[in-house]
């Protein structure tokens, strides 16, 4: 007996409907404050990447027919390692109310469309992947005007602005700026308050079904492959600690890349809109960006960076989504 009841311990098994915590399940205080400090952390581990693919998505920088790797190697040996993580500072601090908007209107959001979407005569992966897909879009969409000027991982809201222009400082067609508040002030004179939303529009159009796309691919992969291996919501047999964490990585593993894929060549016009400040002839547009892009490079020019954003988006999707379950079962209501 004692035996088995230390197996108990060192093996612990879960429900499979810890897999999928509701928001009424959730203490909001406590969801919040972890969700807080560990997307900050795993926006860390992930932000070198959206250095490096920003940088050689700029034109003219000489980085834009480098390789991924050849470019990273740079930066360490011309600005060290506070080179990887410029524009993190002004990312962590200013993204905290947007992860609290960005969460609770996700979670909101998904129940609704479950609750809303109950009794329908259709697969259940496929109405699990509806509800995460509605509430990724809805999700970026509440988001998005606070995030576009300074998001890290990709263009949500004005947060993108100013960590897109730390990225790249001293490159050609950059304006010099000595930290968040200057760049606010030089492109407010330059531009008005619009210049802080360059790209705005396009962000919104493209990213919020790019988000939908992402959380319903993970719903209903996580949901195919918790099937595919034999466990059903009506079967004893549980999952462990270790099988929940490699079926959620795999899932968001696999989301990520499908999503990169997908928004890479939108991505790259983005990234011309927002970080380039020597116009030519006329004001950048989406259509001038993107013919720009043609005649430099054919449409090979709008997959440039496409390695560290797959990598990126690859990496991102397993690291979020398993830190994003771990918030949510230490943050369940204890009864």
């Amino acid at each position: 007996m004692a035996i088995e009841a230390a197996a108990d311990v060192t093996t612990p098994e879960l429900a499979l409907a810890d897999t999928n915590i509701n928001w009424d399940r959730l203490d909001k205080t406590r969801f919040h404050i972890i969700g807080a400090i560990l997307f900050t952390v795993q926006s860390a581990l992930i932000h070198p990447t959206a250095v490096v693919k920003t940088r050689m998505q700029v034109a003219g920088s000489g980085f834009s027919q480098m390789t991924g790797l050849s470019v990273f190697r740079h930066i360490i040996w011309s600005d060290g390692v506070p080179g990887i993580f410029r524009g993190f500072g002004a990312s962590a601090i200013g993204s905290l109310p947007g992860r609290v908007l960005s969460l609770t209107s996700l979670e909101m959001s998904k129940d609704i469309t479950l609750k809303y979407t109950e009794g329908l005569n259709m697969p259940e992966a496929t109405r699990i992947g509806i509800a995460n897909g509605v509430a990724g879009m809805v999700s970026n969409l509440v988001s998005c005007v606070y995030f576009v000027p300074l998001d890290v991982r990709s263009p949500k809201g004005a947060l993108s602005e100013i960590c897109q222009r730390l990225m790249v400082q001293g490159l050609p067609g950059t304006t010099p700026c000595n930290g968040p508040f200057d760049i606010v002030r030089k492109v407010i004179k330059t531009e008005g308050f619009r210049g802080m939303y360059r790209g705005f529009g396009l962000t919104a159009i493209t990213q919020s079904p790019a988000q939908a796309l992402w959380w319903g691919a993970y719903g209903a992969a996580q949901h195919i492959i918790w099937r595919s291996v034999g466990y059903k919501d009506d079967f004893e047999k549980k999952p462990s600690h270790v099988e929940m964490f490699g079926v959620q990585a795999t899932a968001g593993m696999v989301a990520g890349a499908a999503s990169s894929i997908i928004t890479t060549p939108i991505d790259t016009v983005k990234t011309r809109l927002q970080v380039i400040d020597d116009y030519g002839v006329g004001r950048p547009s989406v259509m001038k960006t993107a013919r720009a892009l043609l005649k430099e490079d054919g449409w090979r020019g709008f997959y440039r960076g496409f390695g560290p954003r797959f990598l990126n988006m690859s990496f991102y999707g397993t690291t979020m989504i398993v830190t994003y379950e771990l918030i949510k079962r230490l943050s369940v209501k204890q009864a």
